[in-house]
């Protein structure tokens, strides 16, 4: 079958993989896998929520449901706070293929440092893989309600740093915005990045002690034309010292704008936070979002950015997996360059190669084909081009240069086995990459420690046996994060910890994952 869609697997079958895990899984023997991203998913898929229903009446299907005794009705008796557990997350497990008891043998101190101390993540898989597990439907970790949401903050939090806003903002709204003060502030800064804030102050205003943030207590006041509380609470927390000088002057231009007309603007804060990145640009005065941390970024995505400041933002989202890849490639074909050099070189190369494409013409494809990769992988997009553009690339008959371009994008993008299976692309020096694109290793053990390693995580290198002990310990989610640590070690150099981390994602059942994960990392070059 397709290792495309091999994502979507069972929890029978990964147990069953791990209890194998000492013998290679095969892509016949490996349950489907889906080729679409979570974020990619997200975007094309409403969320449900869960509905009560009562039971219909079978006899009269129109009729309101009867009881059928006049005996009292069962009661369970149960201390507060205990209960059915909740499942957190935004994709279902048909979906992502994750059981829902992901967390449910971990603790939540454990799972929350791993988040945290997972460093950037180069490789597009890992990447793919970890918004799965952030966003996948699952229980709270040993069934503990306040465990689980401290761990749905952890996820929120990671979401927000990545850049991938509207799935935190999802997640953070799944999890009750009014759990605590943490859920909400952590929900008012999201929402003051995606300038959804109004509906987070209109929750204040019903609670406001749902936050200690005098900052927020002032904005949504102010916003809500309650310009009397918003001055009262200015001067408290001035003459109390309660906010940052920085804030203070901020928040005295937001509600005195007529008394600083003519003012020089206020100087660049030493650290940007959501509220004061808002109150930048509701004075007048934003703030270049290129040297602010990813999530910032997300402002410039908006109609009013300009053109350029939307496609850098859109290239910086994608390379961090948190854009979805249609986006980029709707801002990058919206309209003519307007300059030469940066991302103008490769928007008009792109919008060449596509019209080269369309034609089915081999010239015109070999003639645009190199400038447009040459740019992709100055901006470390080659995933994302490959995903758009392999199916349509793997039509047309090539030769030379571009006909190996052409099979590096196939390699990188969700139809690699396909094309590693196609006689007909017979180009030089790609055993190793065919070989992992089927699943298996070449008979010859190739030179280099990256390719070795590689090659012995696919020849029956065994997995790591305590991450696959602590997956059948219901920790799947934990041991996860723990090879995605792993696998960046890899990509930076540590070959025994990239040939460890493969081995393990197949023996856990995450064979697409190691797979691509593997060329990824014979293909890009960082």
């Amino acid at each position: 079958m397709m290792a495309e869609i091999r994502q979507a697997r069972t929890l029978g079958a990964l147990l069953f993989c791990a209890a194998v895990a000492t013998g290679p899984a095969t892509a016949q023997t490996q349950a489907q896998e889906s080729p679409l991203s979570v974020i990619d998913w997200l975007g094309t898929q409403a969320t449900p929520q869960p509905v009560a229903r009562r039971q219909p009446n079978k006899a009269n299907p129109n009729e309101a449901p009867v009881a059928k005794t006049a005996l009292p009705p069962k009661v369970t008796v149960s201390p507060l706070g205990v209960g059915s557990p909740r499942a957190i997350g935004l994709v279902p497990n048909t979906v992502t293929g994750l059981p829902q008891n992901l967390w449910l043998g971990s603790t939540a101190k454990d799972l929350i440092d791993q988040i945290e101390d997972l460093p950037e993540l180069r490789l597009p898989a890992a990447q793919s893989l970890l918004y799965t597990v952030l966003l996948a439907e699952a229980f709270a970790p040993q069934g503990d309600a306040q465990a689980g949401n401290e761990l749905a903050l952890a996820r929120v939090r990671k979401l927000l740093r990545l850049g991938a806003l509207d799935p935190a903002l999802s997640l953070i709204e799944q999890a009750g915005v009014t759990t605590s003060p943490e859920h909400f502030d952590l929900w008012m800064d999201i929402s003051l990045l995606t300038g959804t804030e109004d509906r987070a102050c209109d929750v204040l205003g019903q609670s406001p002690h749902l936050t200690r943030n005098y900052g927020t207590r002032i904005f949504c006041a102010a916003r809500a034309s309650n310009w009397d509380n918003a001055a009262l609470t200015f001067g408290s927390a001035q003459a109390l010292g309660l906010l940052p000088q920085e804030q203070l002057a901020l928040l005295d231009r937001f509600l005195h704008p007529e008394g600083f007309e003519g003012a020089p603007p206020l100087p660049t804060p030493r650290g940007m936070d959501p509220l004061s990145f808002r109150l930048f640009e509701t004075i007048g005065e934003p703030m270049p979002t290129g040297t602010l941390p990813r999530p910032y970024a997300v402002a410039d995505l908006r109609d009013i950015a300009g053109w350029k400041a939307q496609l850098e933002a859109a290239e910086r989202l994608t390379r961090a997996g948190a854009l979805p890849d249609n986006r980029l490639l709707g801002l990058y074909t919206d309209r003519a360059p307007a300059a030469s050099g940066g991302v103008w070189d490769r928007v008009r190369d792109l919008q060449r190669f596509e019209t080269a494409l369309a034609t089915g013409s081999p010239d015109a494809v070999t003639k645009t084909l190199p400038a447009v990769w040459i740019g992709m992988q100055e901006a470390g997009l080659e995933v994302a081009f490959a995903t758009l553009f392999a199916e349509d690339l793997s039509k047309i008959a090539l030769e030379g240069r571009a006909a190996r371009i052409a099979f590096d994008i196939c390699m990188l993008s969700p139809m690699y086995e396909a094309a590693a299976a196609d006689p007909s692309r017979d180009i030089a020096n790609t055993a190793l990459l065919r070989a992992i694109a089927r699943g298996e290793a070449p008979a010859t053990r190739p030179e280099g420690a990256l390719p070795g390693a590689i090659h012995d995580a696919f020849k029956g290198a065994p997995p790591r046996e305590n991450l696959v002990g602590a997956a059948r310990d219901n920790r799947l989610g934990e041991v996860i994060l723990q090879v995605l640590a792993m696998l960046q070690k890899g990509a930076q150099g540590d070959t025994t910890a990239m040939r460890d981390a493969l081995a393990t994602l197949r023996a856990l059942g995450l064979e697409d994952t190691a797979r691509r994960a593997a060329l990824q990392s014979l293909l890009l070059e960082r």
